[in-house]
This record gives C-alpha cells, structure tokens and sequence, in this order.
C-alpha cells in the first residue's frame, strides 16, 4: 500500500497554451505511466477556462467548489457548482472553467491511452465564453 500525503507534488501554473487566465494544477495521484488513470486538483481564478479539448478514454469532472461553467461541442453553456460531476464522452470536444465573477475548483480524472490522457485545441475565444 502507498500512500500519498497532501502537498507531496508541488502545484504547478497551468501553460498558457492550455488555459486562458489564471489556473493553478495539483497532481492527485498518478502523474506518470505506467498507471492508467490521472487525477489532479484544477483551481481556475474568475474568468479563467481549458482551451477545447477531448480525451481518448473520456473525463469525468466532480466540482468542489466555487462556481463553473462547461460547455460541449456546438452544445450550450451549463453552469456547474459544488457536488455536480460532469462526464465527457470519449473524444467528445468540451471546455470547462470558472464563471466570469467567481472562482471554481474541481477535480479532474482521465484515463491514459497510448500515453495520451488528452488532445488539447483552440482557445476558447471570449465570445464563446460570454454567450
């Protein structure tokens, strides 16, 4: 048995190719083949989102705090709050992050196929976010 104890993996800044504003990343569990399932902590400051992306094996969402909003491929705006879990559909194109006024937290976990737990896309532009 391992175990894992809070804090043992720094937080990280989520690249600016991936995120728009202000995200912080805290790995969970799992970070590095050969381990199949990633888990992290994913903090987006107000207005702060993903780029659209998809995942092989699909993503499920579990929202811890604050309050969210996701959005799937040519599908309407959701907003998410504490306690909602969200699941994407293997390769289904989705972003998710904060509200415009509020911070959001959730925790993210995907599954590694071929070494890939995700295929990251094109921004989401402000008017997507704002519709």
């Amino acid at each position: 048995m391992e175990i894992m104890r809070a804090g043992s993996i720094a937080s990280g800044k989520g690249p600016d190719d991936w995120f728009t504003g202000t995200v912080r990343l805290d790995p969970l569990f799992n970070r590095f083949a050969p381990d199949r399932v990633q888990g992290a902590a994913v903090t987006f400051e107000p207005g702060a989102r993903t780029a659209w992306h998809t995942h092989p094996l699909g993503q499920t969402l579990i929202v811890t705090a604050g309050l969210g909003r996701v959005q799937r491929w040519e599908g309407g705006i959701e907003e998410i709050r504490p306690g909602d879990i969200v699941w994407f559909a293997p390769g289904e194109k989705h972003w998710h992050g904060a509200a415009p006024e509020t911070a959001m937290s959730h925790i993210a976990v995907q599954e590694v196929q071929d070494g890939k737990a995700v295929d990251w896309l094109e921004k989401v532009s402000d008017d997507q976010y704002q519709a």
